[in-house]
């Protein structure tokens, strides 16, 4: 069975100075930055790790895509995919592999919001 390992909030900013000003505003409350592509930022909290916001600038990778309301990281991402094609759910972007590590693709929920569902690792790990 498909299991959730963590679901975290995601937030569009304008851009590397906002990145920056959420790194410090969020560092205050104790979260720190565990992540920073340049064009996302994760931060974490260090005695909770699970508990994360990830910063992201429109357009990060291309093609240019909307920011996602949510992340899900998931075990196994591709029978994640194949649960959401099959309950008939608007997939938003593909399913794929990004260079920086995850295999994920977007999807929208009821509600018209974007989930990113991702997974770390081959299929199924």
């Amino acid at each position: 069975m498909n299991q959730v390992r963590r679901a975290v909030p995601n937030v569009a900013v304008e851009g590397p100075e906002s990145l920056a000003a959420n790194r410090a505003f969020y560092g205050a409350l104790g979260f720190e930055e565990v992540m920073d592509l340049g064009w996302v930022m994760t931060l974490a909290s260090p005695s909770h790790p699970a508990a994360q916001i990830n910063f992201i600038t429109p357009g990060g990778t291309p093609p240019p895509v909307p920011v996602p309301d949510m992340s899900v990281e998931v075990t196994d991402v591709d029978a994640a995919y194949e649960a959401m094609r099959s309950a008939g759910a608007e997939i938003v972007r593909e399913l794929r592999d990004e260079k920086w590590g995850v295999r994920r693709f977007f999807v929208r929920d009821p509600q018209g919001k974007v989930v990113n569902v991702l997974g770390h690792g081959s299929a199924g790990s």
